[in-house]
């Protein structure tokens, strides 16, 4: 349906890469040099620019960008939906996702399996990010349905209960076992930290209920940012001084293990809520509609 060369065009403004392009749609360098050389000379006007490795959009390619992204989307809209027409009951198709990291790792990788034993038809893909990253693949129109977890919320975007969770303070296992008796919040943030990164979820939740108790985060002896928590429980268990800030559902395998130990803080309760996000009165997809209210009742069935 779209022109080849529009496509391998986009794939060069996307990546800003010859080689790159090349690589994503399985052809030569060379042919991808021949395709821009060939819309160039339709267009009259240049729409890259080279200088040695590096490549920039001009004015008239930043242009013709806008118009193939706009032309993919809706070469994909209407494939999903001639798909669709074949069997009106089932779901088949594209499906992106995108999810933010305690999610992507602890939460959705036990429902895809039985998701595409379900729906075979749907091509599914999960983008792995923070937050933040997620919302504004969304708002790009990147991604079919993100999950997200955090305060912050777009006014452009919809957002969906999926679960509750809770962050927990967590430390190496000491020797001699956890005390019983909670740290104060003072006794706590006197450890070196180890904390998501900015844009996370996880992060912001931290910083809003330091902020309720007139603390910031830049006075905090902050050892290192880290931007997922399997890495924040490694260096927590190679570190033990050092405390950390994760989702319980992400801690079951090290606890059992004895690697690491939740630390109660008095007066510190780090509750949220792990939510379903798409683009504000956009109707979802039949794949995105199947695999939300899939996960919704999955999920309300392991709370059972």
């Amino acid at each position: 349906m779209s022109d080849f060369r529009l496509r391998v065009f986009a794939a060069v403004a996307r990546h800003l890469s010859f080689t790159k392009a090349g690589q994503e749609l399985f052809v030569s360098q060379p042919a991808v040099t021949k395709h821009i050389r060939e819309l160039e000379a339709q267009y009259g006007q240049r729409l890259l620019e080279r200088r040695g490795n590096r490549v920039s959009l001009t004015e008239a390619g930043r242009l013709l960008q806008a118009h193939a992204e706009t032309v993919a989307q809706a070469q994909q809209l209407l494939e999903d939906q001639l798909l669709g027409l074949r069997n009106p009951d089932e779901a088949t198709g594209r499906l992106r996702l995108g999810a933010s990291t305690t999610l992507s790792q602890y939460v959705l990788p036990g429902l895809l399996p039985a998701f595409q034993a379900r729906y075979p038809q749907v091509h599914l893909t999960l983008l792995n990010a923070n937050s933040e990253r997620i919302a504004d693949a969304l708002l790009r129109g990147e991604l079919d349905l993100g999950f997200v977890e955090g305060r912050t919320k777009s006014k452009d975007l919809h957002y969906e209960l999926l679960l509750p969770d809770e962050l927990v303070a967590v430390r190496r296992a000491t020797p001699s076992g956890l005390s019983t008796a909670p740290l104060t919040v003072a006794e706590a943030l006197a450890h070196p930290l180890v904390l998501r990164e900015r844009g996370s979820g996880t992060l912001e939740i931290l910083e809003f209920a330091l902020r309720a108790q007139q603390i910031k985060l830049s006075n905090l002896a902050v050892a290192i940012y880290l931007d997922n928590t399997e890495a924040i429980k490694s260096y927590l268990e190679a570190a033990p001084g050092a405390l950390g800030f994760v989702s319980r559902r992400a801690l079951d395998r090290e606890l059992a293990a004895g690697l690491l130990e939740v630390v109660p803080i008095q007066g510190l309760h780090l509750a949220r809520q792990f939510e379903a996000v798409w683009v504000q009165g956009q109707v979802l997809a039949r794949p995105a509609q199947r695999f939300l209210s899939f996960a919704q009742n999955q999920l309300d069935n392991s709370k059972r």
